[in-house]
């Protein structure tokens, strides 16, 4: 048997559990098309989450994203979880369809190996085995993207948290290698970094570049080498942050798609340094 579950997404709305045979009789008479939400289910099993205006609920994180998360983050026991895990679906899927409509855009300024919004997105559980919190589910939803080749290096990243929502990029944990190369290049010639680091829209977007660093010089460089504030980082991170308000806006998607973007000249250098040795040769 398939059910199709109707929620009304305006703030007074509410759900109607329908047979497909109902549910073109509950759209024609009851609720106006553009503000439901469906979500399919068969023999019992849930199978997807979509919405008519597909457009209008992809530019944003809804509400209920935010609402789901805070209950979740005080009630995170399995239990809880498994009764509310038909709404987990349902906001899981919501921001799947988010983030498909954000890879579809950033596919066509920079070439992601990220195969679809559903496999970006994170696993909800959490690794508690090395954690003294052992509560099993996570309080947020992230997603990656993933540059393709090797020669395209770095990596957007989304979170969406109540009361913490930011935007990521960057290098959270290069190899041992990779970080002694970005030393060495930098060392050489720190000025198109510099620049980059210097630029309107790089501050006006991310502020400075984030990411633990040295207090010391690390071995084998100069502690009074101009640049060794960069020298040091062990991480190279561009953050912006967001409000839960500024989440759920229809602009959302954009500020996202243009925020990573603003990515790209931080990307394109670390891309040219890390394929090329200090001559400038492809490694």
């Amino acid at each position: 048997m398939l059910f199709i579950k109707v929620e009304d997404i305006r703030p007074t709305g509410i759900r109607y559990n329908v047979t497909f045979v109902l549910a073109h009789q509950l759209l024609r008479n009851i609720l106006p098309f553009s503000s439901l939400l469906f979500t399919i289910h068969y023999h019992g099993n849930f199978v997807r989450t979509f919405a008519p205006n597909r457009y209008t609920m992809q530019k944003s994180i809804p509400a209920s994203v935010f609402s789901f998360l805070e209950e979740l983050k005080e009630n995170n026991n399995r239990e809880w979880f498994n009764e509310n895990k038909e709404r987990y679906q349902e906001q899981h899927g919501l921001v799947v369809q988010f983030a498909d409509e954000l890879l579809e855009k950033m596919k066509q300024v920079d070439n992601i190996e990220t195969a679809s919004g559903k496999k970006s997105i994170f696993r909800i559980h959490k690794d508690v085995r090395f954690s003294k919190d052992k509560s099993p589910y996570k309080t947020n939803i992230g997603g990656a993207f993933t540059r393709a080749t090797k020669e395209l290096r770095g990596g957007y990243y989304f979170h969406i948290e109540p009361g913490n929502c930011f935007l990521g990029g960057g290098f959270w944990g290069p190899s041992p290698e990779d970080l002694k190369h970005i030393r060495m290049q930098i060392a050489a010639d720190p000025e198109p970094l510099q620049e980059i680091l210097a630029s309107k829209e790089f501050i006006s977007t991310f502020g400075k570049l984030e990411g633990e660093q040295l207090k010391t010089a690390p071995k084998g460089f100069d502690k009074d080498h101009p640049a060794i504030h960069l020298i040091n980082y062990k991480q190279f991170l561009l953050v912006k942050r967001f409000t839960d308000k500024q989440a759920q806006s229809e602009k959302y998607l954009e500020n996202v798609f243009t925020t990573f973007q603003a990515m790209r000249p931080f990307f394109d250098y670390m891309s040219e340094i890390l394929t090329t040795d200090l001559n400038g040769e492809a490694l």
